[in-house]
């Protein structure tokens, strides 16, 4: 496909113009198959690989910086994927107010911004009040994958799960940990190693 081609397909980013009202998630999609979501989707380069991967599933990427959501965007259009929806919007919002129940069959967060200062560890994605948002987007026995660098917010993540009577634990599998970030080769190259938690709807 030509560099004009591409820049012809509709975008699969897909604004929101209501911030109260549940998203047609469904709608984005000409074939429904399992859903996926990602937030956070950071580089791009998971969600790019992995719905490459799985023709058979659609995926939903949430990213609050444009400039990384539009070279997702250009991907997706480049490889004329259909099985993928962007949406620009801070994660804990979407998760919290807009997205319809039972409906994921995973969660993918990795690599989410740390907030190293103790004092700012309230902005953390994964808090205790996390489970049980993801629980009511996911399906009957549906997943959570996280990564993460930084052993103090993998510490907190464990925790915050392992205290849930809402998810028991299960191991990520190795289709996941083979698809790794740019920055995440980068700071593997450096040493520093990715810390897996996985979970699993009760």
């Amino acid at each position: 496909m030509s560099a004009s081609d591409w820049r012809e397909r509709p975008s699969v980013i897909h604004p929101i113009t209501d911030a109260v009202m549940t998203l047609d998630i469904a709608g984005c999609f000409p074939v429904p198959q399992l859903l996926e979501l990602e937030l956070g989707c950071g580089d791009g380069s998971f969600l790019s690989a992995y719905m490459q991967a799985h023709p058979d599933r659609n995926f939903v990427g949430v990213e609050r910086l444009k400039g990384r959501l539009k070279k997702l965007d250009r991907e997706a259009r480049k490889c004329e994927a259909t099985n993928v929806a962007l949406f620009r919007i801070e994660a804990a919002y979407l998760l919290k107010y807009l997205l319809p129940a039972n409906l994921f069959d995973a969660i993918h967060v990795y690599f989410p911004d740390p907030w190293p200062k103790a004092k700012h560890h309230k902005n953390r994605l994964i808090n205790t009040e996390f489970p049980t948002l993801a629980k009511r987007v996911l399906t009957d026995h549906g997943r959570v994958y996280l990564r993460t660098d930084d052993l103090d917010y993998f510490e907190q993540m464990e925790e915050v799960f392992t205290q849930s009577p809402l998810f028991e634990r299960t191991e990520t599998p190795d289709e996941l940990k083979a698809i790794t970030t740019d920055f995440e080769r980068q700071w593997n190259e450096q040493g520093i190693p990715t810390n897996y938690s996985s979970w699993r709807v009760t």
